[in-house]
């Protein structure tokens, strides 16, 4: 039976231990065997001979430092060694586990003595070793064999086996091996049996480790299990541009916010994720709080400025910034990237908004620096910026332009073109009479008719009614997204392009304006006939 070898795999290997390996990786000098007279010289070795196992005070503050004491202080030669039966019997299975993970006493590389047996000079074989190498042990103090096993586990009374012969007095016959085969018996034996307890106590503790070692490994797929599922509903939120968090998050709240929501609806059509998420979860690992999300968010921040910055590389590139106020009232500062893949592509990236203090060119400029630190680019790469017109951002000789160009001559400085295009055109519409009166009268005309929900309703309705006429009289294509419900949209004062939205809308829909005009000054001169 293959037992004890594997006892002792992967430890320390000692001279008195198993060694399944020497016959190929050599044998060890003869300096390295533990001599008893070394054994028997040192202070601590004569203290545990002289003292009663069982007299060992294992208190519960110094119970763990003697055992180990004890245990590491254990006699390799089985001369030396006390009965199992006198430790106290709480630390029995641990000594047992110790001397099996040592394995049996073989010092291979002793020059064993010559006795005069039956006239004849003879001395013990290390070959012995090779046909019970999980159990026979030899005493260089005796000079004699013994039973690691029957040592374990042999009952205290009992004369099969070569009674106490393997146990204390030892054998030393070199003249006839068979005495040794005959310790061993046959199954059921004295031996046989103590065979079988060394190898349940050690399958003992195997089984508990890969008992714990399989709790571990259950409880790390459970865990990722979870971790994915909450990973996946950040970046649908994120992708989507949705909110978090709910208003009310408590467990009877009938709408807890996306994050939490989109979760349970992950978990009710995924087994997996059920298994593992809200009650079924620890309860310290629920991987649910308003810090886990954040923590997943700004990783995936982290990530994907990562993949814009492996895109970028070494590459010239140019910097587009702006700075505005957030509903918080703080000052942000939105910084892109602009520059050309390997295919020859102009890619345009947003890679962050950051906060500043002041909106001076010199806490901008620093606020650049740290971004660029942040994300590894140097701006010796910079060649372009690109800001708007106010002073603190193109200033010939404070300005972020300046600042930058001071650092590197090469990142020319670039008016927005959408800005000054902007800026062109509300300049010449003020200027020029008829542009200015007829943006007038567009503004008028949206006022007037958007100006309540009624009204609103009115031109919808009318709208409505045009189209399904030109319908039915085959005046207008049909089809899948065609004829869309329009409405008119209010220009804004910073972007040309929502003036031609604007004018887009009106002429898509004039007719429909032109009736619900006509409409409102009908109610109105009614009202008036009325009044009287």
């Amino acid at each position: 039976m293959e037992l004890l070898p594997r006892f002792a795999e992967g430890k320390e290997e000692g001279d008195c231990r198993l060694q399944t390996q020497r016959k190929t990786k050599g044998l060890p000098s003869q300096a390295n065997i533990e001599e008893p007279s070394t054994l028997l010289s040192s202070n601590k070795k004569s203290k545990l001979d002289n003292q009663n196992p069982k007299s060992i005070d294992l208190g519960e503050n110094s119970k763990s430092t003697e055992l180990g004491e004890l245990l590491e202080n254990l006699p390799s030669d089985p001369a030396h060694r006390k009965r199992i039966l006198d430790y106290d019997p709480n630390i029995c299975d641990q000594v047992r586990r110790h001397y099996l993970l040592k394995g049996p006493c073989q010092p291979r590389s002793h020059k064993f003595p010559q006795r005069d047996i039956y006239g004849t000079k003879r001395r013990f074989n290390s070959s012995w070793f090779d046909d019970h190498i999980e159990w026979l042990e030899y005493s260089i103090e005796k000079d004699a064999l013994f039973c690691l096993c029957c040592f374990l586990f042999k009952p205290e009374h009992g004369d099969q086996g070569g009674s106490d012969t393997f146990t204390a007095t030892g054998y030393n016959n070199w003249k006839n091996k068979q005495g040794v085969k005959d310790h061993v018996g046959t199954v059921g034996s004295v031996h046989h049996r103590a065979l079988l307890n060394c190898q349940a106590l050690m399958n003992q503790k195997q089984h508990l480790e890969s008992l714990i070692s399989r709790q571990v490994e259950v409880s790390k797929q459970n865990y990722y299990t979870l971790l994915n599922a909450s990973i996946d509903c950040v970046r649908f939120l994120l992708r989507q541009g949705l909110a978090f968090r709910g208003h009310d998050e408590s467990e009877f709240s009938k709408n807890k916010g996306n994050f939490l929501e989109l979760l349970e609806f992950l978990a009710q059509h995924n087994d997996s994720v059920k298994a593992v998420a809200f009650e079924n979860a620890p309860r310290n690992l629920q991987l649910k709080s308003p810090s886990i999300q954040k923590d997943i968010i700004n990783t995936a921040a982290v990530e994907t400025v990562n993949a814009i910055m492996c895109q970028v590389g070494d590459a010239p590139f140019s910097i587009l910034v702006d700075e505005a106020r957030d509903h918080s009232v703080k000052e942000q500062m939105a910084v892109v990237l602009r520059f050309v893949d390997t295919k020859g592509e102009v890619i345009e990236r947003f890679v962050g908004i950051e906060h500043v203090k002041s909106t001076d060119a010199y806490s901008l400029k620093l606020a650049i620096d740290e971004l660029f630190s942040r994300n590894g680019l140097s701006i010796s790469n910079l060649r372009g910026q690109g800001y708007d017109g106010a002073s603190n951002m193109r200033g010939e000789f404070n300005g972020l332009k300046a600042l930058i160009l001071k650092e590197n001559s090469c990142a020319f400085y670039v008016h927005c073109f959408a800005h000054q295009l902007q800026l062109a055109l509300v300049a010449l519409a003020k200027n020029h009479v008829g542009v200015a009166s007829f943006f007038f009268m567009v503004t008028r005309v949206l006022n007037l008719v958007g100006a309540s929900c009624k009204r609103r309703d009115l031109i919808r309705e009318q709208r409505q009614n045009e189209l399904i006429e030109a319908l039915y009289n085959d005046e207008l294509p049909s089809g899948r997204g065609l004829n869309q419900e329009t409405a008119l949209k209010r220009p804004g004062d910073t972007r040309w392009g929502s003036h031609y939205n604007t004018l887009l809308s009106i002429i898509s829909m004039f007719s429909s304006i032109i009736k619900v005009i006509e409409m409102i000054i009908e109610d109105g001169i009614r009202l008036c006939v009325d009044d009287g």
